[in-house]
């Protein structure tokens, strides 16, 4: 079983849970690469992510905001952390991020997302905006998937 997200049982009522994935597959030269998404509306570049339905999961929600904003099926391979910060609207925010393996799929741009770059780690720090994201690649640089090969 993949490590889920517990939120403490004293957490503050207006708390907004989300999750994400930080999904991943591999070039035709065996190099590793990660999806980055860009949002127009919030002229930001990040990992896809959206807020939990009632009653769901931190892994399902990961699972499903993936495949709505990057139209990709991707399988969790890991939990790799979370991030919290306040929203735009003033509330606390907590995001679960999972390390997902690309599937299938084709990325069609929609409501939420305008682009989607397949790029290096190193790539990746360079287009995120968000301290927070770029905080997550420093992550995945000490895993064995990202090891394997060359950036």
């Amino acid at each position: 079983m993949i490590a889920e997200l517990t939120v403490p049982s004293d957490a503050p009522e207006d708390l907004i849970r989300a999750a994400g994935g930080v999904v991943f597959r591999y070039s035709r030269r065996g190099r590793f690469r990660v999806a980055v998404v860009y949002r127009e509306a919030r002229g930001d570049w990040t990992f896809p992510k959206g807020k939990l339905d009632e009653g769901e999961t931190f892994e399902t929600a990961a699972v499903r905001e993936v495949r709505e904003e990057t139209g990709m099926t991707a399988e969790i391979r890991r939990f790799i952390g979370s991030t919290h910060y306040t929203h735009r609207k003033g509330k606390p925010k907590i995001v679960a991020y999972y390390l997902m393996e690309y599937l299938e799929g084709d990325f069609v741009p929609n409501d939420e997302v305008d682009d989607l770059q397949w790029v290096s780690l190193d790539a990746a720090v360079e287009l995120l905006t968000w301290e927070r994201d770029r905080e997550l690649v420093d992550v995945l640089r000490l895993l064995p998937e990202t090891r394997a090969s060359a950036s």
